[in-house]
């Protein structure tokens, strides 16, 4: 088991552990669990991350392919995009969902609203500037 998939375990089970809360740096965030399966390696992952929900559809939300203000995408950006659907877990429901990529103004917009509400998220996108631009999905209950 690599780091990344350890570190991302212990944060799954404390989120199932406690209703979809978790402590240490997503303490008070929004976070899902998002399922899906490798592209390439057919295996099945689940992966921890912060959302911000549409403020005018309570069956859509908003998922960033941040990864730490890395320069390339995170592999669940490709496994999502790739199958245009995956499960989530949001507190304490779990239920299917479409994915769908968020472009122009209105990515912009999402981003920025994030980036305001958790400073970390402008941090990424300084980072990365010129090299790429954080994707946003939007996952719509199915």
């Amino acid at each position: 088991m690599s780091e990344n998939e350890d570190w991302n375990g212990k944060i799954v089970a404390e989120f199932r552990a406690n209703e979809g809360r978790v402590g240490g740096q997503f303490e008070g965030a929004p976070l899902v669990l998002v399922h899906h399966r490798g592209r390439k390696s057919g295996r099945r992952m689940v992966n921890p991350t912060m959302y911000l929900p549409d403020e005018n559809d309570p069956d859509t939300i908003y998922v960033f392919a941040t990864m730490g203000g890395a320069p390339k995408n995170p592999a669940w950006y490709h496994n999502l995009t790739a199958a245009g659907e995956a499960e989530i877990e949001r507190g304490t429901e779990s239920y299917r969902v479409t994915v769908g990529e968020v472009t122009g103004a209105e990515r912009d917009r999402i981003y920025a609203e994030q980036a305001r509400l958790y400073p970390g998220f402008a941090e990424y996108e300084r980072k990365v500037r010129g090299i790429r631009t954080i994707p946003v999905l939007a996952l719509r209950r199915a």
